[in-house]
This record gives structure tokens, sequence and C-alpha cells, in this order.
């Protein structure tokens, strides 16, 4: 047994409120649980209960047995000294207030109902499982599933706009230095995503508006703050951005030296560095004051035009400085690449910005995340075999946010899915 399945039994009354009686058998009339306290002290504070005909205001406190008052110190410590009553699974000892007087215990198993249990024993068996309502989760009801999620995809876009808020204040709330920022995180992927994090916070943006004008120059600021300019190699296009990054080190006094290394290796050509820092150097040169017209969009198909960016015409015959290619297109963002922006960095950044102003913005979000794509990785899958949930990137989002803050937490108690199984 568990001390926060009590919790949950007490919280939400899971158990038979009718004739409750304490362990000396005094009767007990519950007004208000009391309010859940998850910080130290008693677990329920504000609690009204009538024990025995006489009315009682105060703390709640719930343990497994209840020597676990002891084995927790808390005969020691005033906080709670306004314990009116003492909730166990298994009485094995009285409790004593300063006074003397016992503090009245409520044995919780004589009340639950032998059925609810049952579920939670089979929730939490020891049975290895991916997740442990994974035997139950297609019984869901879908309506009950649909608006959970909804809940778990704006729990998501609340964690992840924690790290944006930082960086709102390291730069004083530049909101174009932060969109930079955490596009060229993007634009690195899982492989180079910190390391490209850390090129971008190695200057000072207001270079990336000084040469704005200049293509090039933006990909030799880019690939050289990348330490890739450091080789050796026999190529005019090479030599220029070399000349050109030696320049702009010295007027800007840039330092590189913090960049985490950049990888190639286990990357497709598409996804190496120098691609993605010449399309991002491309997308700030097409654009100036990103931030305000994304801001301003409103339908998927305005996203994908704005990022409708592609490399230098260099990169149609080369994908590294060393070697040439067989020529191709521009490289343009697919499609694809440009929804993990939008999942990843946009809608985020967009979540936060309204919430600080202030505005209403959940249908809009919803509306955009809804014309995503799902997303395709291995818990994605696993659901969807459990049963067929994510469409959108909406779903996709919501999915990784139960994986991970609830199924690999075990908090199936504060999940929607676990409360309703225990609850059947």
């Amino acid at each position: 047994m568990r001390e926060n399945f009590l919790h949950y039994v007490w919280k939400l009354k899971k158990f038979q409120i009718n004739n409750l009686k304490t362990t000396a058998g005094a009767e007990v009339l519950i007004s208000k649980v009391g309010e859940h306290n998850f910080n130290t002290g008693p677990d329920f504070f504000n609690a009204q209960l009538k024990i025995d005909g006489q009315l009682w205001a105060g703390n709640v406190e719930i343990h497994v047995k209840s020597s676990d008052w002891f084995l927790h110190n808390h005969e020691r410590d005033k906080a709670y000294d306004n314990v009116i009553l003492h909730v166990v699974w298994e009485h094995d000892i009285d409790v004593f207030r300063k006074d003397n007087t016992v503090i009245p215990t409520l044995q919780l198993k004589d009340f639950v109902l032998p059925k609810m249990i049952k579920k939670y024993k089979q929730l939490f068996s020891k049975e290895r499982k991916w997740i442990n309502c994974e035997n139950e989760f297609a019984s869901i009801d879908s309506f009950i599933l649909s608006n959970w999620l909804e809940r778990l995809y704006f729990e998501r876009l609340e964690s992840k706009s924690k790290l944006i808020e930082q960086l709102l204040a390291e730069s004083k709330n530049d909101w174009e230095r932060v969109l930079f920022i955490m596009l060229t995180k993007n634009f690195g992927l899982k492989v180079n995503g910190e390391a490209f994090f850390s090129l971008a916070k190695s200057f000072d943006f207001a270079i990336i508006r000084k040469l704005q004008r200049n293509q090039n120059q933006l990909e030799a600021l880019l690939i050289g703050q990348a330490n890739l300019l450091e080789s050796p190699v026999e190529d005019g296009y090479y030599r220029n951005l070399v000349k050109e990054f030696r320049f702009m080190k010295q007027k800007f006094n840039l330092d590189n030296q913090q960049v985490l290394p950049i990888q190639f290796f286990r990357l497709r050509p598409l996804n190496f560095p120098t691609i993605r820092l010449s399309q991002l150097a491309g997308l700030y040169h097409q654009h100036q004051n990103l931030f305000s017209k994304i801001m301003a969009l409103e339908s998927i198909d305005d996203f994908y035009e704005v990022f409708k960016i592609s490399t230098s015409t260099y990169w149609n015959t080369h994908y590294t400085f060393q070697k040439t290619s067989r020529k191709s297109s521009k490289k343009y963002l697919s499609k694809s690449f440009i929804d993990l922006i939008l999942v990843n960095t946009i809608i985020p950044i967009r979540f936060l910005y309204n919430k600080q102003k202030g505005a209403h913005s959940d249908s809009s979000i919803i509306k955009l995340a809804s014309q995503i794509k799902s997303e395709e990785n291995h818990i994605i899958d696993a659901f969807n075999k459990l049963k067929k949930v994510s469409k959108t990137s909406m779903d996709s989002q919501a999915l990784i946010q139960l994986k991970k803050a609830y199924c690999d937490k075990n908090n199936c108690l504060k999940c929607v899915v676990g409360n309703q199984l225990l609850s059947e």
C-alpha cells in the first residue's frame, strides 16, 4: 500500500463515508476533507470534521501505519500540533497530543471497498509493463481521453515555456533574440540541438540585425561561430567565408570557445550542420522582424510560406566544404521540418507571449496544433498500438507529456486514465 493512494482516497472520498468510526468507536462526519498540502507539514489543511458529536477544524495527517508518525518524527514538530484526525491504512499504535490525549485515528482499510483495492493492485502490479494501464488503455472512453489530452498538451506547453522564460529574463525581454536562440536550437535537431543552442547564445543578436542584408556574411557568422572554418580547405567559397569571419571576429569581438562541438556523424546529408546553418542564414536574410511576422500569422499555409527558405547557391553542389556533390535543386526546408519548428519553437513561444499579454489564446493554439500531423516516435507508436489516438501534433505532444510526467513516474492517481480505471 502506498501513501499517495491514501491521499487519493481521502481527497476524493473514495470510501464508504457513512457510518465512519475511529478505531476507538467514535462517529466521524466529514464536512471538508481539507486542502491538499504538497509542501512540508500535515497532508491536508483546514479540514472540518465532527468527531463523536463535537465539531473540529484543523489538519489531517495520513500514513500507511500509525507508527509512521514516530518514524517521521512528527511528535517533535510543532506543525503537527493541530492535527485533528490521523488517517491510516493500518492502525498499530496510538498517537498522543502534547496534553496526552489520543489523536483520533481512522483506519481506512475498514471503509474502502475491496473492489477498489483490487483495481489499485492491478494497476500497480509488479508485472513488467510499458505503462501500468496498458491492458485497460483501449477501454477508456474516447471523449474523456480527448479532454485529458488537451489538458496534457497545455501542461507540455507550460513545461516548454520555462526555458523561454529563462531566456527572456537573460535578454531583458528581447523576443527577437529569444526566437533566434530557440530556432537555432531547433535547427540542430536532437544531435546538434545543444551545440546550436550554445552557438546562438555565443554572440549578441544585434550582430544578426546588422548583417541581415548579406546572406553570405550571415553564413560566415554562423558557420564560423560553429568552429567549422578551422580546417585548410582549397575552395573559393570557403576561403571567402573564412575572410569574412576573421573580419567579423575582430570587429564584433567574437568568441566561440564555449560553443559545443558540432556533429556530422550518423546524420543524413540534408541534416548536416552546414546545410541547416545556411538555411538559418537564409531565413534571417529573407525576413527582418521575424518575431512580429510570426505572431501575426494564423494559418498553417502562412507559416509554410514564411519558412519557404533554402540554402545559398553554393550548397546546390555541396553538403560539406571538403567534397563536391552532384548538383541538386535548392535545399529548401521540408514541410516536416517546418512542422518540427512549429511544434517545438513557434507554438511554445506564441503560447508564452499571449499568456504574458493576458490574451486567451487556447483556441488559436489548438487550431494551429491540430493542423500539424502527429509526430512519429516510439512513444506515439506504442500508444497507437494500444488505441489509435494520435492524429495531430497536439495529440502526440500530449501523449509524450502523459508518458514522461505520469506513466514513467507512476503518477496514475493524478492521471484521468488512472482515475477512470479506479472509479469503474
